[in-house]
């Protein structure tokens, strides 16, 4: 069970930090990742974090302003944005899989979202 929060909304320029907290433990093969589907896109890739050894990935849209981080004791992913755009509005989802990977199929588990709207 993974729980987002921290969307709202922020002019173009600002930050934004997300927080997904899971219910349960997260084990150290485990990936956690971030979503987000754009307003009548598909579901993209932004960050993704090995939570054993904490190697990250990023979106090259998202890369240098974006960033990935746990905490391991509250089974707690973050992902801090900043100098938010307007074509980062979207609704962001957290997602635990067993995988190293971009693709969302291959996460097991996933949060309800947050909307992140960022005006310009």
């Amino acid at each position: 069970h993974l729980v987002e929060s921290g969307g709202g909304l922020v002019q173009a320029g600002g930050s934004l930090k997300l927080s997904c907290a899971a219910s349960e433990r997260i084990y150290s093969s485990n990936f956690m990742a971030w979503f987000r589907k754009p307003p009548g896109k598909e579901r993209e890739f932004v960050a993704r974090l090995g939570w054993g050894f904490g190697n990250t990935r990023y979106a090259d849209s998202v890369k240098g302003r974006f960033t990935i981080s746990k905490d391991g004791p509250k089974n707690t992913v973050y992902l801090q944005m900043n100098d938010l755009k307007p074509e980062d509005t979207a609704v962001y989802s957290c997602a635990i899989g067993r995988y190293s990977t971009n693709s969302d199929r291959q996460y097991d588990y996933w949060g309800q979202g947050t909307q992140v709207t960022v005006s310009s």
